[in-house]
């Protein structure tokens, strides 16, 4: 299983599927990733944290452990 976090920089690839329960779920829903949309990865910081995407037309900054429940591929 491939998640955001483990994406190439400057790949882009699309959502399969959202892990996570309740309001951690929601809220990610809620920045724009949802199952089906396409994201591009284009900056990883030094030490993994935080992930730099473009999702929907606009740059977005996602914590590991966030970046981990989304499911791509």
């Amino acid at each position: 299983m491939q998640t955001l976090r483990t994406a190439k920089i400057g790949s882009t690839v699309k959502v399969v599927k959202l892990h996570g329960e309740g309001a951690v779920k929601r809220r990610i829903m809620d920045m724009g990733i949802t199952k089906g949309v396409d994201i591009t990865i284009r900056k990883v910081a030094p030490l993994g944290d935080p992930v730099e995407i473009t999702v929907r037309g606009y740059e977005l900054s996602l914590r590991k452990a966030d970046a981990d429940m989304v499911e791509v591929g």
